[in-house]
């Protein structure tokens, strides 16, 4: 049994034993931490191999981001890309900002030129994703005009960046059937009723062959491996799928079966399937998902709960919003799960014991599952359930404290703050009810364990940038949201290590640096505790651990 002393110039984590100085040092032995403390207290172990490799950096958890989806690794490898900001593409390059319609159209139309000279035939879709039509708000909202001026011969597809919306071109509404006679929801219409091309939510499906290319890359073990590397670049040991369609499509459990059993492969994941896309009666559902789980979980690919997606986005106005309602613009909430059916899944996973993290930006799709959270608990107690409300980004403070009294976990969406926070401000939500956008203040008062997520691909994967966004609560126009709502950094590192173990079910193996625990750990080049707030995003990750392998930050899959 061989004992390696990592050396730092200090080790940060939540939940450690209590030493006279900070810890310098931590013993790894079989892929497990033995010792947490000074070079000295550590090889009272007996016989161990000294690290200094990283003597001048700091060693914190390795980071667990507790919200992403596989389609990161999608980004710029498969699906291109033309967002507000500049993007790091899952290859570690990065995709320039778009800031007009006009470099929109003439970043498609290269595409097109692409498409054509290596002899896509017609019928195959130009799509492009990460854009938003809400960063233009002094613009006509894009419709199927703009999107006609790229002059392809094949239809265009733009993919918002939410993932919850689309817009395409004349000759993809006529290619897909798309007409004024068309009755289905989430169909955005002119004021005459004539589809404008935009497509909501589930209305996206009907764009057939463009929605499943993207859908398609979450079982490609190429993507996968992508995504692994992103990850591990962002310093994320543990890596959520939080909309996972393993079990859910054929040969879905293949690709990731291969490539998370790969020693090389440099984070731990942990896979949400989307409970709602399988049919059946709940225990159905439930019986299905346990077969799932027993058949494939390891180590290295977990199955610790199931993913319900109740409403949609807020930029996109289609999230469950209580009166008033959207500030501007005309919004069209979606539920796209009946409540009572929400309600009868959460209850047969509950009385399974299987954890249910739930998508709700709005208020109202909070407080629905809160409502089945307690009815769930009235018939059976299983009250370590931790389930999650995920994004949670306008649950009020009556509802926070609820989620206290009922054992849920809270996951929000902390990227929003920056990325949308001005959108919210002056187009969504209002000045008052933006600065209460995450609310993790109120969090921390309630005592609710909660972590910070990035949703990736709709932001970048990174903690560190996540962890930025909740301490300084910063816009891109120099607003603070909510100077109130501000959290330390030692809460925020918690909120992406010990807490997103939790809400996970994982937090005995992970998330700390404890005896006894895996020997996952991120190191960065400062010490997130006492740097100034406003330099968190700008620490470099340097390495990775898992299970006592090293993989280097800018190294790639």
């Amino acid at each position: 049994m061989t004992t390696t002393i990592y050396v730092a110039r200090r080790v940060v984590t939540p939940n450690a034993a209590p030493t006279a100085e900070p810890p310098t040092a931590v013993a790894v032995r079989d892929g497990r931490i033995l010792a947490v403390g000074s070079f000295d207290e550590c090889r009272q172990w007996g016989p161990a191999e000294r690290d200094d490799r990283w003597a001048d950096a700091v060693i914190v958890p390795g980071f667990v981001e507790a919200h992403a989806h596989v389609a990161e690794g999608a980004v710029g490898t498969r699906v291109a890309h033309a967002g507000w900001f500049e993007r790091p593409l899952a290859d570690g390059t990065i995709s320039p900002a778009v800031r007009s319609y006009d470099e929109l159209i003439a970043r498609l139309r290269d595409l097109d030129d692409d498409m054509e000279a290596s002899g896509e035939p017609a019928e195959v879709p130009l799509s492009i994703g990460g854009f938003d039509p809400i960063y233009y708000a002094s613009e006509r909202r894009l419709d199927r005009y703009h999107l006609d001026a790229v002059g392809s011969r094949r239809p265009v597809y733009v993919q918002h960046s939410n993932g919850h919306l689309a817009t395409v071109c004349s000759r993809g509404l006529e290619r897909w059937g798309i007409t004024a006679e068309l009755a289905v929801d989430g169909i955005g219409r002119f004021a005459d009723g004539t589809p404008n091309g935009e497509l909501r939510e589930g209305a996206q499906s009907l764009a057939r062959g463009v929605r499943a290319k993207v859908l398609n890359a979450r079982t490609d073990a190429e993507v996968i491996r992508w995504w692994g590397a992103a990850a591990q670049r962002a310093g994320i040991t543990t890596c959520t799928d939080l909309a996972s369609n393993v079990g859910l499509a054929s040969g879905s459990e293949e690709p990731w079966r291969t490539v998370t059993a790969d020693g090389d492969f440099p984070i731990r994941v942990a896979s949400y399937s989307v409970c709602q896309a399988r049919p059946g009666t709940p225990d159905e559902v439930v019986e299905w998902f346990t077969e799932l789980r027993a058949r494939e979980q390891h180590d290295r690919w977990r199955f610790p709960g199931v993913k319900i997606v109740l409403d949609g986005s807020i930029q996109g106005w289609t999230a469950a919003l209580s009166w008033p309602g959207y500030f501007t613009g005309t919004g069209h909430p979606m539920l796209l799960l009946p409540v009572e059916r929400m309600r009868d899944l959460l209850h047969a996973f509950h009385r399974a014991e299987i954890n249910v993290h739930v998508h709700c930006n709005g208020d109202l799709a909070a407080e629905a599952v809160l409502d089945a959270v307690a009815a769930a608990l009235a018939t059976s107690a299983w009250l370590d359930h931790r389930h999650t409300i995920t994004h949670a980004q306008t649950m009020t403070t009556a509802q926070i404290r609820r989620a206290a009294r009922l054992g849920v976990g809270i996951n929000f969406f902390a990227n929003h703050l920056w990325f949308w926070g001005d959108q919210h401000y002056e187009l969504t939500l209002g000045p008052d009810r933006a600065a209460r956008l995450d609310p993790c203040g109120d969090a921390v008062a309630a005592g609710v364990p909660f972590a910070l997520h990035s949703d990736a691909p709709v932001t970048p994967l990174g903690q560190l940038h996540t962890m930025w966004c909740a301490v300084n609560r910063l816009t891109p126009k120099g607003r603070v949201l909510g100077a109130d709502q501000r959290i330390s950094a030692a809460r925020a590192l918690r909120a992406v290590t010990l807490d997103a173990a939790w809400l996970l079910h994982m937090d005995h193996e992970i998330g700390s640096i404890e005896v006894g625990k895996r020997a996952d750990f991120t190191v960065l080049e400062d010490d997130p505790l006492a740097v100034d707030p406003m330099r968190l995003r700008d620490i470099q990750v340097l390495a990775t651990m898992i299970d006592g392998v090293a993989h280097s930050a800018d190294s790639g899959t």
